[in-house]
């Protein structure tokens, strides 16, 4: 396997939080480091939000919301503005992909794309603006009394995004908050934190009034906890793990206010007897390896029919071999660091654990010698049903698979956790597919494919997966009550 070089990293000035249309330090004018996952190394200083920081923010998204501020503009005007801040985002691709990279670490051509999809979600939800409709009808009282339905923005939402995607699911959030009319707090991951910051300040540019957006960046534990309880937020929505989701649940409950929450997986990827393997390879190759393995989404668990698991398993590693592993500045890279030193060390607890259960390791598996945080893409064969690498998110480059004899077995095995986000089949069969598609517990699925994913299809998962959906009218109303009102005529 070849790795890559690393380039020097650039450094930065400390980066400020924005509350209000102003950027300003923290008031306790703490910071935190920003940190180069290919290196290592310190790419600048980010403002520690804390309680009181967050008190700040959401005096100000609610002073935003009850004064009106955003929704007293015409329907059509806000929709020019989310098309605005599009624009910026495609004007600004290059400089906000190379962010991503180096504090993410994935290869620059994934962060194009991402960053490209996080402006489509500002085009997609503008589009919504204007078409916001409740319903009318005739009561049946035997009076006359008419009856319609009002769909009203939530208030301030809280929105909370991981560290795997930064820029694609902020705007993911961001979006369809203002397209419902609700003010928002932005809480970014405290690893990925510069280009939710860039996000507001095009946000403001592009004519969202002050107050509207604000950004509260600093520790989870900190600033999201004191987000997630606080008894003026009235929606929160958090992308991250099923641990996290489990305390904002606790939080929550305070005000009741309303939660959408899009955890963790542990998909699972079925490949029957009579699948296309030229097209399986490469799907089941990226549906793990893509960031690094570092997605909900990721295909972790690979069940394939015996009469082809060898052939398959033996491709799919050959493939993984061959991956480049290395700076996602490089061009040649198709595989960059994961996140932190501590998340390297987890994954490779799970490798060995994987290992120690009676996996056998047939490529990959170690921790790359790199001033980064790098991994092997790894392949574990034989995996046992009820081991910890079948079981659990491990949220890394590395794929657990085992064979299969029976349908009706594999189906109870990809069933069998407490996740439920997605899943896919390759198969030329019609039958098996659908059967398996509906029969699958999960919220996404996909037939000869991995992740192929549009703004008007909703996602989001089962179980311990999630609550709600996010993109689509889904996610749009996932940000807004119904109110329903009735008045008699006379």
């Amino acid at each position: 396997m070849k790795v890559q070089e690393t380039p020097t990293p650039e450094s930065g000035a400390a980066r400020t939080i924005l509350i209000d249309g102003e950027f300003r330090p923290s008031r306790s004018q703490a910071t935190f480091p920003s940190i180069n996952p290919a290196t290592a190394a310190t790419i600048g200083d980010v403002s520690a939000g804390d309680g009181d920081d967050v008190d700040d923010a959401v005096r100000a998204a609610r002073q935003a919301f009850e004064d009106r501020r955003w929704l007293k503009l015409p329907a059509p005007q806000r929709a020019r503005i989310l098309h605005a801040i599009a624009d910026r985002i495609e004007a600004e691709l290059e400089q906000l992909a190379r962010n991503e990279v180096l504090e993410n670490g994935m290869p620059l051509p994934i962060a194009r794309a991402t960053i490209g999809n996080g402006a489509q979600a500002f085009r997609y939800f503008a589009g919504w603006i204007g078409k916001i409709h409740g319903q009318t009808g005739e009561m049946a009282q035997g009076e006359p009394f008419f009856g319609y339905t009002l769909k009203e923005p939530m208030g301030v939402a809280a929105l909370i995004v991981p560290w795997n995607g930064p820029f694609m699911m902020a705007c993911h959030k961001v979006a369809p908050a203002l397209a419902a009319g609700c003010t928002a707090i932005l809480k970014p991951a405290e690893d990925t934190s510069l280009n939710s910051l860039r996000l507001a300040a095009i946000a403001l540019e592009a004519g969202v009034p002050p107050g509207v957006l604000n950004v509260v960046t600093g520790l989870g534990s900190i600033a999201g906890a004191a987000l997630a309880g606080h008894d003026d937020v009235d929606k929160v929505s958090f992308t991250g793990s099923t641990a996290v989701g489990r305390q904002i649940v606790q939080a929550a409950s305070g005000n009741f206010k309303r939660l959408s929450l899009e955890l963790g997986g542990k998909s699972p990827v079925i490949v029957l007897e009579d699948a296309d393997l030229e097209k399986a390879v490469p799907a089941v190759l990226a549906g793990i390896m893509t960031n690094s393995g570092q997605a909900c989404v990721a295909g972790s668990r690979l069940y394939a029919h015996r009469g082809i698991y060898d052939r398959l398993i033996q491709a799919v590693s050959d493939a993984a071999s061959k991956m480049v592993v290395g700076n996602g500045l490089d061009p040649g890279t198709q595989m960059g660091p994961v996140i932190s030193r501590k998340q390297r060390d987890r994954i490779q607890g799970y490798i060995d654990g994987g290992i120690a259960d009676g996996a056998e390791l047939v490529t990959g598996g170690r921790c790359l010698d790199s001033d980064g945080f790098f991994v092997e893409p790894t392949i574990l064969s034989h995996a046992p049903a009820d081991s910890k690498v079948m079981r659990e998110e491990i949220f890394g480059p590395v794929l657990s698979a085992m064979p299969f004899d029976d349908l009706d077995w594999v189906i109870r095995q990809a069933n069998a956790t407490r996740y439920g986000l997605a899943g896919a089949v390759y198969t030329r069969s019609l039958e098996a597919a659908h059967t398996i598609a509906r029969s699958v517990r999960s919220g996404n699925f996909w037939i000869n494919c991995y992740s192929v994913q549009d703004f008007w299809l909703p996602f989001g998962g089962y179980k311990e997966s999630g609550w709600g959906r996010e993109r689509g009218a889904a996610g749009l109303d996932a940000f807004m009550e119904t109110k329903s009102v009735v008045a008699r005529l006379y």
